[in-house]
């Protein structure tokens, strides 16, 4: 089941609401709680203020009888208010002594009494009378029944909760009918989103009318779409060149049988016609193997089986493979620099020797290709230099790109199938590095670079990549 947004913001806004509620009710409660409080005290100081101006002014014995009336004349029928006046002379005291369990002192001048019998505590006070005349020292204690603030306690209590919960419930549906509102923008912006289509690639999320919160993610969600139909793009126009490289080898034996099928042709020209039709196989297979190379690569798999070596004796070593070439390229060749890295040797050779195929391709007879290695403090820089003519940047910018060539028309064109340069790259990601050209003071540079430490690599990678690293090679 799927959880909804505005039903989450809802309930958490009913919950905090809820909380508030509670919080702004429990602190009413106790202001009304103590505002009840208090005026019980002040109904029982004044009720006891008035028995003492009458006892005060009834200092003899034959004026307590009138003392007694006035003081039965204060008590209610209900009884809701008592009064008990105590002293050592039996001649001046009155009513019944109040007693109850003590529930406490209350600033140490009340207290709250609950008298047996009765469900509501009663508030008392006591109040110490000095002698005058015939009267004795006495005690007045005046006490009132609690029990009507206690029930104006109890509803308001009732009330509150019953409020707190009908404002809860109001707040819910209140706050699902914002968070709809709220959500609008999304809900469309899910709508336009289920209208993308691969046949409408270039359309994109309007940002326009949309709140600034879902500005930031409808951007990063059109970036996606961006790079999402840059790789479709890229993806055609590989499949394309793909097709457009094994078409014209296709094409070569294709026409080659059907002239050998014409007619009866001697051994010699079958031997000449197999033989082309090797050639044409082998060109084949090559591309096919890079292109299985490169579609490894993209997959994130890193090289494994790296050991640390001196760069220098690597590059001395793949000079040395291709020296037959420089020699019939008529080149000279110059290696400077060095520095350790960890590499894979089978990757990093195919890289450099494809670096120095690359140069001797676009040098002139006499010249020299210089092979320079730059140390730095997280990577090893490697790069092929060789005169010649500046290479236009827009074109360099493409240069490690499948299947690019920049002269479709060379003669060596049918050598070439324009993965030279996309293995190098793929190589050195493979190496966490990265790729470089430079074109400037008559010289056109081609680099990459590798890691200096050892990559860890996941087992499960770890575990195929020994099988991609050797085929790459041995294919070569």
């Amino acid at each position: 089941m799927s959880r909804s947004i505005s039903r989450r913001l809802a309930l958490t806004s009913a919950a905090v609401s809820l909380v508030v509620f509670i919080l702004v009710g429990a602190g009413l409660f106790v202001v009304v709680r103590e505002q009840v409080i208090a005026n019980l005290r002040e109904s029982l100081d004044t009720r006891a203020e008035l028995a003492r101006m009458i006892i005060i002014h009834s200092p003899r014995a034959d004026q307590w009888s009138m003392v007694q009336e006035k003081l039965t004349d204060l008590t209610p029928h209900d009884r809701s208010t008592q009064f008990r006046v105590s002293s050592a002379d039996a001649r001046f005291q009155f009513g019944r002594q109040i007693n109850g369990k003590l529930e406490g002192e209350d600033h140490g001048e009340y207290q709250m009494v609950d008298p047996p019998g009765q469900k509501n505590p009663m508030i008392v006070t006591t109040i110490a009378i000095p002698p005058s005349t015939e009267r004795p020292a006495l005690q007045l204690m005046v006490a009132n029944d609690c029990s009507a603030a206690q029930r104006m306690l109890r509803a308001f209590e009732i009330a509150l909760a019953t409020l707190i919960v009908v404002a809860t419930g109001v707040m819910l549906l209140l706050s699902g009918a914002v968070a709809k509102f709220g959500l609008r923008s999304l809900t469309r912006l899910s709508e336009e989103a289920s209208r993308l289509s691969p046949n409408k690639r270039h359309e994109r999320l309007d940002t326009a009318l949309l709140p600034r919160e879902l500005c930031d993610l409808t951007i990063s969600f059109n970036e996606a779409l961006e790079r999402l139909d840059g790789a479709y793009q890229r993806l055609e126009s590989f499949n394309a060149d793909v097709a457009h490289e094994l078409r014209t080898p296709v094409g070569i034996l294709i026409g080659q049988t059907e002239v050998m099928l014409t007619r009866d042709r001697s051994a010699q020209d079958l031997r000449q016609t197999l033989q082309s039709n090797l050639e044409e196989l082998e060109r084949m297979r090559a591309i096919i193997n890079d292109m299985l190379f490169l579609s490894r690569a993209d997959r994130g798999e890193r090289a494994s089986g790296l050991v640390e070596v001196s760069i220098a004796e690597e590059a001395s070593r793949t000079v040395e493979f291709l020296e037959f070439s420089f020699e019939d390229a008529q080149l000279k060749m110059r290696v400077r620099g060095d520095a350790r890295a960890a590499v894979n040797r089978s990757l990093f050779g195919r890289a450099l020797t494809n670096l120095l195929v690359n140069a001797t391709q676009h040098c002139r007879a006499g010249e020299t290709v210089i092979l320079d290695i730059a140390p730095h403090p997280d990577r090893v820089e490697i790069s092929v230099s060789n005169p010649g003519a500046a290479i236009d940047p827009t074109v360099r910018a493409h240069l490690f790109d499948r299947f690019y060539r920049r002269d479709a028309s060379r003669s060596n064109s049918h050598d070439s199938h324009g993965l030279g340069l996309s293995i190098v790259k793929a190589v050195a990601e493979m190496h966490n590095g990265f790729v470089f050209s430079h074109s400037e003071a008559g010289l056109n540079t081609f680099g990459f670079s590798v890691a200096k430490s050892a990559v860890v690599v996941p087992p499960d990678v770890a575990a195929q990549s020994p099988t991609l690293v050797n085929a790459v090679w041995a294919e070569s």
